[in-house]
């Protein structure tokens, strides 16, 4: 895997809010804009990225000068309809949109926006640029075609008309390195979540925390918040069991979350 925890993509909102996934703190509202690329390039939004790069010392803070790279990408996630079979269903739906922001030591973040009454607003901010670069990749390997996330898996692929195409390691792992056809790949995800869909007994009991595997062990509970670095405290760090399907309920809250991808996990 490249780092990610695994998500709770096809969740919804109120499970998530029920399975206490969200941190309990509040960080720093960041203003709102007409478009997601002037959400990301905001005074503000960069002042919070400076701590955000400057964190555990890695640079001084005034040194950070980051910038936004390009416009913003469309991020979709494996849909639930599509699991379910629903005639006509995309195989992922758009659940926010992601900026490239880069320090001047070279280190990249990914900036979160999502669509609120007020206008697009940064609502997560993630070590690495894995949203950005996949759609890039994806580009590459399939012109035209539709990049999207399992995140039960942390995997990525790319589909186009009836070819799915795997972009990572762990994509490769669940259809083989030549990729598969949308209806096989269907198959695939109905069999492993089917039975866990939102309304599903598996929801209802409050195991919705991130889908494994079929034969896999229940989800675990989600991990404890991580404390924000001292010297930051305006900042959160969102806790693993956060994942892309927090963003609706984040959203709504104003909260910025910032994840910090690492071997590991997330903390």
């Amino acid at each position: 895997m490249n780092g990610r925890a695994i998500g709770a993509g096809l969740l919804t909102t109120a499970a998530l809010v029920a399975l206490g996934a969200l941190p309990a703190a509040a960080a720093e509202n960041l203003p709102a804009a007409p478009t997601p690329e002037q959400a990301a390039s905001a005074p503000q939004t960069l002042d919070t990225l400076s701590r955000f790069f400057a964190r555990d010392g890695a640079l001084a803070r005034s040194a950070a000068a980051p910038r936004v790279e390009g416009g913003s990408v469309p991020v979709r996630i494996l849909s639930p309809d599509f699991v379910a079979g629903k005639t006509g269903a995309p195989v992922a739906r758009v659940e926010f949109r992601a900026s490239r922001a880069v320090a001047s030591d070279g280190q990249k973040a990914s900036l979160w926006t999502v669509k609120q009454p007020g206008g697009w607003q940064v609502v997560n901010i993630a070590t690495g640029d894995d949203e950005i670069r996949y759609a890039e990749q994806g580009g590459r390997v399939l012109p035209g075609g539709l990049v999207f996330r399992e995140p039960q898996i942390d995997a990525w692929y790319v589909q186009k008309g009836a070819k799915v195409l795997p972009l990572d390691e762990d994509a490769v792992r669940a259809v083989g390195k030549n990729g598969t056809s949308l209806a096989a790949y269907r198959e695939r995800v109905a069999e492993a979540y089917g039975d866990k869909l939102p309304g599903s007994a598996y929801a209802r009991k409050g195991a919705a925390g991130g889908y494994a595997p079929q034969a896999a062990a229940p989800a675990p509970a989600p991990a404890p918040r991580a404390a924000a670095p001292e010297a930051e405290p305006a900042v959160s760090v969102a806790s693993a069991a956060a994942g892309a399907g927090a963003l609706l309920v984040l959203g709504l809250t104003g909260t910025v979350l910032i994840r910090r991808r690492g071997g590991a996990g997330e903390v």
